[in-house]
């Protein structure tokens, strides 16, 4: 085989951590996690136990399919959240009056005064990104769903 010095170049900068976008996302999902912590403690939960809240306290009696579907939340990570905020008495999972095989998922009253407490996380985590305005957030979250909406597609072959 012969070596290439062009394509061994081309190779390496390929694999090259500064060139992947990938590691950006996983370096800003940990940076989110750990601003996240110290906010969330006082209501005793996790960053993905506060996602499933946000959307309960969206719209409250909602079935677990339609809970997956709004957090994108893995069904086996859910199952274990729901265990979670339910010990913690949060929330209640109960079976559909209409359809026993159906599980919907209700705030408790103590879930629903969570809210007021978590009112002011998302103003407490905007402070952190003073270097972005809020047109060039609006931007960001444009271009990050379509990067996940991306993904979740059917994956593509390199060719």
């Amino acid at each position: 085989m012969q070596n290439n010095k062009t394509g061994d170049a081309m190779t390496d900068d390929i694999l090259k951590l500064d060139n992947q976008l990938c590691h950006r996302f996983y370096t800003v999902a940990n940076a989110f996690a750990r601003a996240y912590r110290p906010l969330l403690s006082e209501l005793g939960i996790t960053y993905p136990q506060y996602v499933v809240m946000m959307a309960l306290w969206e719209k409250d009696n909602i079935t677990i399919h339609q809970l997956l579907q709004k957090t994108r939340i893995d069904g086996g990570a859910m199952s274990l959240i729901l265990k979670k905020l339910t010990t913690k008495n949060l929330l209640n999972v109960v079976s559909d009056e209409h359809d026993k095989r159906v599980k919907r998922v209700l705030l408790t009253q103590q879930g629903k005064a969570a809210k007021d407490k978590a009112l002011a996380i998302p103003k407490q985590m905007r402070c952190n990104f003073d270097n972005i305005n809020n047109e060039e957030a609006l931007e960001l979250m444009r271009l990050v769903d379509k990067v996940s909406n991306g993904l979740n597609q059917a994956l593509c072959e390199v060719k």
